[in-house]
């Protein structure tokens, strides 16, 4: 059984940096493309992020382009998303998924898509 735990979170001013991590264990990594996605109550999942197991193609919600950075590493079966210059609207639950890509193209970009989930992490930007 595939799991998934997200570390990083926290509280940070607008303009901060926050780095999360994704651990994956219990499913082949190589072949898995991994998404990031948020939520805040009450709202639906957005997909922010998610970098594919083939290619490497990446994926970049309009609301994040020039501000974060997915990459991966699979000798550490860890996904890293590098949020810089933070705003207020980015403040969510930010969850990790992955699902089984293998050589596709494309992307996985809705969240129906993946298979597993981790338990989420806070991000919280306030001044």
């Amino acid at each position: 059984q595939g799991q998934l735990v997200e570390s990083g979170g926290g509280s940070v001013q607008p303009g901060g940096s926050l780095r999360l991590s994704c651990a994956a264990s219990g499913f082949s990594f190589d072949y898995y493309a991994i998404g990031w996605f948020r939520q805040a109550p009450g709202k639906e999942r957005e997909g922010v992020s998610c970098v594919s197991s083939s290619d490497g193609s990446i994926y970049y919600a309009d609301s994040v382009k020039g501000r974060f950075t997915i990459s991966r590493d699979n000798a550490k079966n860890t996904v890293y998303l590098q949020m810089n210059s933070l705003k207020p609207e980015d403040t969510d639950i930010y969850y990790c998924a992955a699902t089984y890509w293998g050589l596709q193209l494309g992307l996985p970009v809705e969240h129906n898509e993946y298979e597993y989930w981790g338990q989420g992490t806070q991000v919280t930007v306030s001044s």
